[in-house]
């Protein structure tokens, strides 16, 4: 198989087979992230992938899970998802689930239907990064979407049976929006009714527009305490049922999970605790370790 640059993945496609359908990000202009900053991006030609898929068979032989890479791999035309997800049918018949990233515009440029039949082709779960609610804070950090488009997308992607994995970031709007990023980032989540809910704490990464924005004094980070505040104020705002809380990556300043809204209270406890004592939090260097 051919890789070219890093791989990212979700957490929870550690144990999947990961082949690149397409290098880097279509969008690639968040100003916090630098994941993809250095992939010029293109979709890969439909024989490298085919080649990928085959080597894979030969190698692995049992696969039960695949992610499609990279950023967003939906931005692909449906032809090509279409022949890539039957590839992987006829190739390996015992894979349970197809996974991918999925930016907001791209699912918006399927329609309903193209959704539904990328859902009997076995795509199973997608991946989205809102990363806040907020129109303000999505604008500042040329996210490429606002808020309503948000929406629209996440429930295409409900409305097709695929399951719906979003994440948010704590801090992203600063020490200026931290409440409006909490308050709108939940109806966002109450009205798209995801089936998971990631919520990540920002993490300030060198060369990016952001980071020069904290250099300058343009943007404040949020404390821990503060970050506990936010996520507190996120949380209690959320009014859906089964939904799969996390905040738990090694980003994060305090581990959390439960199921929303059924552990609300639960989660409000454990982060009063926290912050009453004002003690329990990662330290700074042992972030993303």
């Amino acid at each position: 198989m051919d890789y070219e640059g890093i791989v990212y993945r979700p957490p929870s496609e550690a144990g999947s087979f990961i082949i690149q359908v397409i290098i880097g990000c279509a969008h690639n202009r968040c100003t916090f992230c630098d994941m993809y900053k250095k992939k010029k991006f293109r979709m890969r030609s439909m024989e490298e992938i085919y080649a990928d898929l085959k080597e894979a068979r030969e190698v692995y032989g049992h696969v039960d899970r695949i992610f499609l890479a990279d950023g967003d791999a939906l931005v692909l035309p449906m032809d090509k998802l279409r022949g890539i997800l039957l590839k992987i049918k006829s190739l390996f018949p015992e894979c349970s689930r197809i996974s991918s990233y999925a930016a907001s515009g791209d699912v918006l440029a399927k329609s309903q239907d193209n959704m539904s039949e990328l859902k009997t082709l076995g795509l199973k779960m997608l991946y989205m990064g809102v990363e806040s609610g907020s129109d303000e804070i999505l604008k500042k950090i040329k996210k490429g979407a606002d808020s309503r488009q948000i929406i629209e997308a996440g429930k295409k992607i409900r409305n097709s049976g695929i399951k719906l994995s979003t994440t948010f970031i704590s801090g992203i709007g600063g020490k200026k929006n931290w409440e409006q990023n909490a308050v709108e980032s939940a109806k966002v989540i109450n009205s798209m009714k995801p089936d998971y809910v990631g919520l990540l704490t920002l993490m300030v990464e060198d060369g990016t527009e952001l980071s020069k924005d904290v250099e300058s004094g343009k943007f404040e980070l949020l404390n821990p305490r503060e970050v506990m505040l936010e996520t507190r104020e996120l949380i209690k705002d959320i009014d859906i049922d089964n939904c799969i809380f996390r905040s738990n990556h090694a980003s994060n300043y305090v581990a959390l999970g439960g199921t929303l809204s059924q552990d609300r209270q639960k989660l409000l406890d454990i982060i009063d605790k926290i912050l009453k004592g004002n003690y329990g939090y990662k330290s700074e260097e042992f972030r993303m370790l």
